[in-house]
């Protein structure tokens, strides 16, 4: 009999590939609605108080030049939206802000991000500023005049418009706001990747 040498015991079959490792999703953030609710009622008191002070102090009253005609107090009832903006819309602006702080209490209960909750907390503070003036001050319930002191350079807003504590937290707020989507962070805590178009594998 011929031998046929050492019968090979390895087998033809390729090696099994390592099963893929299940990914493991990072827990969520904690959510930020605190921060929101401490952050909305001390703009709206700081705003009340200011418009206080400026009904008694400067209404009816000759521009109040400080740091050197930088910044003068000028007394202003605005019927328009920030800045003087949209001046006799006062009633579709009052229902605008409406929708602005239902909108914002809604998606509170997902926040999870501190970018947003600080952004969010200073657009409710200053929108719920503006909209006590809509509803409380004359000539009526959601007609009613905000009051504006703050005007740069010039006073009556020549160079800018005359704005109030409100209008200042707004722009910064929706500024924070921005600068979150620029970061793909979003207001559950999550991130936004972006997804680059793999071309397709080309068969042999």
């Amino acid at each position: 009999m011929l031998d046929n040498g050492p019968v090979s015991t390895e087998s033809n079959a390729e090696p099994a590939e390592p099963a893929a490792a299940t990914p493991v999703e990072k827990p969520l953030p904690p959510k930020r609605v605190w921060l929101l609710a401490a952050i909305a009622p001390v703009v709206f008191a700081l705003d009340l108080v200011t418009k206080v002070i400026a009904v008694q102090q400067l209404e009816g009253q000759p521009p109040v030049e400080l740091f050197g005609g930088l910044v003068y107090l000028s007394f202003l009832r605005n019927s328009g939206a920030a800045f003087g903006m949209a001046e006799g819309y006062t009633v579709i602006l009052a229902l605008i802000a409406c929708g602005v702080v239902g909108f914002i209490l809604w998606i509170a209960r997902k926040l999870r991000s501190v970018g947003w909750a600080i952004g969010l907390g200073l657009v409710l503070g200053g929108a719920v500023g503006n909209l006590a003036d809509r509803i409380f001050r004359g000539p009526g319930p959601l007609r009613g005049h905000v009051v504006d002191f703050v005007s740069v350079v010039e006073p009556y807003g020549a160079f800018f418009p005359v704005f109030n504590v409100a209008d200042s937290a707004i722009c910064v707020g929706g500024a924070v706001i921005v600068l979150m989507a620029i970061l793909q962070r979003d207001y559950d805590g999550t991130r936004v990747e972006k997804k680059s178009a793999a071309s397709p594998e080309k068969k042999a």
